[in-house]
């Protein structure tokens, strides 16, 4: 169930010395940082490099070509955090419905361990805009999951591991639950996330077994 992309360890891109790659990672990672303290409208080039501890302004824009070049550079770099967490999860289950369970799991467990990045990632999606009021940066890889729950959820039904249902609803469903979670912690909502996913777990387990309560012993 490839339910995330797969994904390698980066490499250094092509042109750019490790040092380099040493230096953007720094910088976005002061850039995430700024943004879950301060918020987007805030988060200043000026903040940014004074949390990089960098001596000028100047040395991000040598290293992002402008704005929209780094906070895509941020969105990119949250979501290859949570590919690199999540899969190895994932991947560990075998089974249709234990797969699903670990998908939820695992979304939520990111979701607790990485509360800065999240808040950051949620703020930069919600509020970076251009002047016509378009995204300012692309999040077409968050979008990628759907499309791959839907066949995973088709397949099970497939292969009679869930029972009938429209997988795009569920898919849906599914992804609107996490996503909520998501939207709390950046607002600041002081709840057990972990707690949250156990219930997540519990609710789409009745809901895509073959029977009510049943298609999910392995998950227990």
């Amino acid at each position: 169930m490839r339910v995330i992309p797969d994904s390698s360890p980066a490499a250094p891109a092509s042109g750019r010395s490790v040092t380099t790659d040493a230096r953007r990672a720094q910088i976005v990672t002061a850039a995430i940082g700024t943004v879950a303290e301060l918020g987007y409208a805030r988060a200043s080039f000026a903040q940014i490099a004074k949390r990089a501890k960098l001596s000028s302004v100047r040395l991000i824009s040598y290293h992002f070509q402008d704005k929209e070049d780094l906070f895509q550079a941020l969105v990119d770099s949250v979501q290859e955090s949570a590919q690199a967490f999540m899969q190895p999860r994932i991947h560990a289950r075998p089974a249709p419905a234990a797969q699903l369970a670990a998908y939820i799991e695992a979304n939520l467990e990111f979701l607790a361990e990485h509360p800065v990045e999240v808040r950051a990632l949620v703020d930069v999606l919600a509020n970076a805009r251009r002047e016509d009021g378009s995204p300012l940066v692309s999040s077409a890889g968050f979008d990628t999951p759907v499309s791959l729950l839907v066949r995973h959820l088709r397949d099970g039904q497939l292969s009679g591991d869930f029972r009938p249902f429209d997988p795009e609803a569920m898919a849906l469903a599914i992804r609107a639950s996490i996503d909520a979670a998501a939207n709390r912690l950046s607002a600041g909502d002081d709840f057990d996330v972990r707690a949250y996913g156990r219930e997540l777990v519990t609710l789409f387990a009745l809901a895509t077994g073959t029977e009510a309560g049943t298609g999910t012993e392995e998950t227990k």
